[in-house]
């Protein structure tokens, strides 16, 4: 089991981007969530399997059909906190 912090911009805001996301995240079988950002890009953390992170971040620089994804930055997350399910999360 492992944890990622996913950073995604471009036009990701107002296009579906996080709902699409929670969608592929769920039927991956991953736990984490999902939240704009002020500052335009969208913030996700998922953890599961090396193979299904993987996926979810190949699916994430395709984004949903409205969004155009510009860059998707990674970063190893503690587990600072215990998920369970995957669900959208309040504008940080």
């Amino acid at each position: 089991m492992i944890r990622r912090r996913l950073i995604v911009t471009g036009r990701v805001q107002n296009v579906f981007y996080r709902a699409w996301f929670a969608d592929q995240a769920r039927s991956l079988g991953l736990d984490g969530w999902i939240r704009n950002r002020a500052d335009g890009s969208v913030e996700a953390v998922v953890q599961g399997s090396q193979e299904m992170i993987e996926t979810i971040v190949a699916r994430a620089h395709q984004g949903s059909p409205a969004s155009r994804v510009a860059d998707v930055t990674v970063h190893d997350d503690a587990p600072a906190e215990t998920l369970d399910g995957f669900a959208p999360r309040p504008t940080l």
